[in-house]
């Protein structure tokens, strides 16, 4: 008896997604043919594996097998990688904003490793300015930074340009009370974002609530602390994008570089390559 690995990624994608229609969606194939696969799998094992019904679990056989087809299709993965890419091995140090880590890196990472298990991917985030810093030094190999023109890190790859917006309650607008802002601790390109626009339009701000954390600043923002500037693609659901006909200064365009050392280098080349269009995209 040997193991179909097509198969046993349907296997596993039912596990992961609690569902056969996110599964089929996860490796590309009809709910039908990924049902297929798992009768299939439970007909050579000649075990029931799934609990079907409103919520999909494992049975006990089930969660044994889980394990192991997660080594085989590791293997099996790396395998291909050897073959396909015998010189994509080894380690890259990538820094790059919390916010964006949050946002887009848990996708970026499980497909990049998927395609390439033997590159071990060292990742840590900090805010921009301090990101720069421990590039010069070499702590890192490539970094994503955040800047208020492109020319800013004029060796960099500009990744993106996108206006940023306004984000939050309108409750705040339309009073003389200074607008509570929540936003990062200096240096933040958003933050001088906000507060240059607001300045030169005369109008009061305060700061309600600052923090690095991606996560905090979105948690004040939903419980009404204030408002924040975000770039469009990264506003979370739950939260509002404030009209431009509210009243509220325009804000400039934010952009995006990847700073690289080592142009000779394939490992990072490729992950560079990989996480630029995933981003572009």
């Amino acid at each position: 008896m040997a193991f179909d690995s097509f198969t046993l990624e349907c296997f596993v994608a039912i596990h992961d997604t609690g569902s056969f229609t996110k599964a089929a969606d996860k490796v590309f194939r009809t709910q039908s043919a990924v049902s297929q696969q798992v009768t299939k799998l439970e007909m050579q094992v000649g075990k029931k594996l799934i609990n079907r019904g409103q919520n999909l679990t494992l049975t006990a056989d089930g969660e044994v097998l889980l394990n192991f087809a997660k080594k085989i299709i590791q293997l099996d993965r790396e395998a291909m990688d050897y073959f396909r890419h015998p010189e994509l091995h080894g380690e890259v140090r990538f820094g790059l904003p919390e916010d964006f880590a949050s946002v887009f890196l848990s996708d970026v990472l499980s497909k990049y490793a998927s395609l390439h298990p033997r590159i071990t991917v060292n990742i840590e985030c900090d805010l921009t300015l301090n990101l720069f810093e421990r590039f010069k030094q070499k702590d890192f190999d490539l970094v994503l930074v955040k800047m208020s023109r492109p020319e800013t890190f004029p060796e960099g790859l500009e990744v993106w340009s996108e206006p940023l917006t306004w984000v939050g309650s309108q409750e705040f607008l339309g009073s003389n009370y200074p607008v509570p802002l929540v936003l990062s601790p200096q240096p933040c390109v958003y933050r001088s974002r906000a507060i240059k626009s607001l300045e030169n339009n005369n109008r009061l701000w305060r700061v309600a609530f600052s923090s690095e954390s991606f996560a905090s600043k979105i948690a004040a923002v939903k419980a009404g602390m204030g408002i924040t500037v975000l770039p469009r693609n990264m506003v979370p659901e739950g939260l509002t994008i404030l009209r431009d006909d509210l009243d509220l200064p325009a804000l400039d365009d934010a952009h995006v570089s990847m700073l690289k050392h080592d142009n000779d280098n394939s490992v990072v080349n490729s992950f560079q390559d990989f996480v630029v269009k995933h981003l572009r995209d």
